[in-house]
């Protein structure tokens, strides 16, 4: 899975925030506002499934 990357603009004391509640759960500000997201999505009713991740690895034997 490839993320989607675009630039956001945040309020500083937003942003500050959000570092502190990332800190504070042991991610990255960029995961937690992730995590909030989806919280909010699902708070208003919108499934927001996480994307399966790409297969590491060698493919098992016979799958070529």
């Amino acid at each position: 899975m490839q993320k989607k990357a675009f630039p956001l603009r945040l309020d500083p004391a937003v942003y500050a925030a959000v570092e502190r509640l990332a800190s504070a759960e042991l991610r990255s500000a960029n995961a937690e506002i992730e995590m909030l997201l989806r919280e909010a999505l699902e708070a208003r009713g919108m499934s927001s499934a996480i994307s399966p991740s790409a297969r590491r690895g060698r493919p098992p034997k016979g799958k070529e």
